[in-house]
């Protein structure tokens, strides 16, 4: 096993880069890729960098020299052969062959596109533009790269002892949450930690903890490296960035208020089982569920990613109940600021009720809240978007306003076309 804390003392990135692979993503940025290839070849889009946490300048905190190095670094990799083969021959949810040949033969040669990058008001400005399933790779990368550096530029006032204790604490840290989790019966829970993981090595770690001490309860890893290494599924679905761009090509108000849908028709050719995932808040679960087409209940499943987690799940129940359908046989995802509090609690109102299941995300792999002096490690909300498509604002209402995006003109007319009144703000810390 890794000695993290040496590794962070005698850290030389050239050896040791912040990304060091294409598939060091989640699983759903390549699903959603393949489907953007087949389906929308010729969008063009932007994304931008959004730090949703103001009050952390990451240009204060962060060399701009040493971020460019680590986004060119970046750009210099492809996909090697070994991680080819498990992509083509491993089984992901049961089915081989996900990724088609022709889809392959492209990601084999695909080299991460340029960037942008500027200071502004302490804040990096940072986005990428030009073909949707080229730029929409940069995302997880660019999130990676920022989270890391940051937390590198604290840990570069550590010494070595200090590096050892924090290390220890944090895992001490970890573990316990481990030991309460294992206590629950029927539980199952996967790493959605990537984005905002305090360091690769850390998530690695802590995907082997939950390995060793959660046994079956631990089901996967959305990172397609860890799970390609580690010898673990593989876990994902799909994201808002799907709804989020086919509704900014939306030609008119109709064809907008039926591109949430129009999105998982096109998924569906492709995908089926517990890949039949619906995401429901981007625009407003409730007026999403009303208006959906009946086929939908038919789904799987659904993911809980914003609003109040526990109305979000009743609100599908009473969904499925309404269509004839069997909650109990349906499957409810959720990853919305999850810790082990939250899981256990969520757990425990649910099981039973649906086939409840958890993506646990930063406050898994980025938690080293009260570890140091300042609270200076603390996770923050960092998030990279696809702020445009076709020269179109794209626009993010969510079940929490205060995760909401877009320009207001287009705000209020995304708020009428989907039928959505006054939301209650929830605070958001990841």
């Amino acid at each position: 096993m890794v000695d993290i804390a040496t590794r962070v003392w005698n850290h030389k990135w050239k050896i040791d880069p912040i990304v060091r692979s294409m598939i060091d993503l989640d699983f759903y940025k390549l699903l959603m890729c393949q489907s953007i290839f087949r389906n929308k070849p010729d969008a063009r889009v932007e994304f931008s960098l959004i730090n949703r946490s103001s009050d952390i300048h990451l240009a204060e905190l962060i060399d701009e020299g040493e971020l460019r190095e680590h986004l060119d670094y970046a750009r210099s990799l492809s996909l090697t052969r070994g991680e080819s083969t498990w992509l083509r021959g491993n089984t992901f949810y049961g089915k081989r062959q996900m990724f088609r040949p022709d889809f392959m033969e492209w990601f084999e040669q695909m080299r991460l596109p340029e960037y942008k990058l500027e200071k502004r008001d302490g804040q990096y400005e940072l986005s990428f533009e030009g073909a949707w399933h080229e730029v929409m790779l940069w995302e997880i990368p660019a999130l990676t790269i920022l989270m890391e550096l940051r937390g590198r530029a604290v840990l570069n006032q550590m010494k070595k002892f200090e590096l050892q204790v924090l290390y220890a604490r944090a895992m001490t840290k970890l573990w316990e949450k481990v030991e309460r989790l294992r206590k629950v019966p029927d539980l199952k829970i996967a790493d959605f930690g990537t984005r905002r993981r305090h360091s690769f090595l850390w998530q690695d770690w802590c995907v082997q903890a939950m390995m060793e001490g959660l046994g079956d309860t631990f089901i996967g890893t959305s990172n397609c490296l860890i799970a390609m290494r580690r010898e673990v599924e593989a876990i994902g679905t799909n994201a808002h960035e799907l709804p989020m761009v086919y509704a900014a090509l939306a030609e008119d108000d109709a064809a907008l208020a039926q591109a949430p849908y129009q999105v998982l028709e096109d998924w569906q050719d492709e995908h089926d089982g517990n890949l039949l995932i619906i995401l429901p808040d981007t625009y407003g679960t409730k007026g999403f569920l009303e208006r959906a087409p009946d086929w939908l209940a038919g789904w799987t499943g659904i993911r809980i990613d914003s609003g109040d987690p526990v109305e979000g799940a009743e609100t599908a129940i009473a969904w499925w109940e309404s269509r004839g359908e069997d909650p109990r046989e349906k499957l409810v995802i959720f990853s919305d600021g999850l810790d082990e509090d939250r899981i256990i609690d969520l757990h425990h109102r649910f099981n039973g009720r649906v086939r409840a299941s958890f993506g646990w995300g930063t406050l898994l792999t980025n938690d080293f809240m009260g570890l140091v002096p300042d609270d200076a490690l603390r996770p923050f909300s960092l998030v990279c978007k696809a702020v445009a498509a076709n020269g179109m604002p794209t626009v993010k209402l969510s079940d929490n306003p205060n995760k909401s995006m877009g320009p207001p003109e287009e705000v209020a007319r995304y708020k009428r076309v989907f039928e959505v009144g006054e939301q209650t703000p929830i605070a958001v810390t990841v």
